[in-house]
């Protein structure tokens, strides 16, 4: 299915398949299944051999990287993570999107804007993609603490890394990927100068995290606290809309 075009009146041809494992993930899961194969095999001991390849089937479930449809529309930000809508906050965006970087590219406007966190547990899909198209003008990592990823103060105190991406029309979004309490390296796919189209994989952070998104000014959330959204799919703002949106856990 992938390089297919899809849309909402049929067209296409849609099939289930296993989702591939990303190739970051296959040599930890095959360094799992050999250790728990030298446990089962090599010493006959049952006890560590068949928990250590479970844990290896999660390892290889952990780096999963399914297929998505992305929708084609200049209007939307596309969420780049799976997992829960855990924060939406007004603040103001990092120091380092903002600063003057030396690349004659400016970073992000000064000002409090919408912050969406999305937080990843141990169970979601840990490939991050581009919420918009355009160019990657800065990819900024800083190492830090690593509090768990639900808490507000993670922005600003966890190992991070910051990613600006421009369109061709000056839009910018940025976002951070942010470590929590397992994970323990951000890994980029992507660098300065790159061309990303919207929903293409970006990175990834490994074993449960977080990324916050940081809307234009003028442009509210169509997501509600406490939703599950999905990288490259769900639409989390369409530019210069405001509305208040409302929803009841059920």
């Amino acid at each position: 299915m992938a390089g297919d075009l899809l849309d909402n009146r049929g067209r296409g041809d849609v099939r289930w398949s296993w989702p591939p494992i990303h190739p970051e993930g296959r040599k930890f899961g095959a360094v799992a299944v050999l250790v728990s194969l030298v446990f089962l095999i090599g010493f006959d001991w049952e006890i560590i051999g068949w928990p250590l390849l479970l844990l290896s089937l999660g390892i290889f479930a952990f780096f999963r990287d399914p297929e998505r449809v992305v929708p084609q529309d200049d209007r939307v930000i596309l969420s780049p993570a799976d997992g829960l809508v855990s924060l939406i906050a007004q603040v103001d965006p990092p120091e380092e999107m903002m600063v003057d970087d030396g690349t004659g590219h400016p970073g992000l406007t000064p000002g409090r804007v919408t912050r969406i966190s999305i937080f990843m547990s141990v169970f979601d899909v840990h490939i991050n993609r581009a919420p918009i198209a355009g160019t990657v003008r800065r990819v900024v990592y800083i190492p830090g603490e690593f509090f768990d990823a639900g808490l507000d103060k993670a922005s600003e105190q966890n190992e991070r890394q910051h990613l600006l991406i421009e369109r061709t029309d000056g839009l910018k979004i940025g976002f951070t990927q942010i470590a929590g309490l397992i994970a323990r390296r951000i890994v980029p796919f992507v660098k300065p100068g790159d061309t990303v189209g919207v929903g293409q994989r970006i990175g990834l952070i490994r074993f449960g995290s977080r990324v916050d998104v940081y809307l234009p000014a003028g442009t509210d959330p169509k997501v509600l606290l406490g939703q599950k959204v999905v990288a490259g799919e769900t639409v989390l703002a369409e530019i210069g809309s405001q509305q208040l949106l409302e929803g009841v856990a059920q």
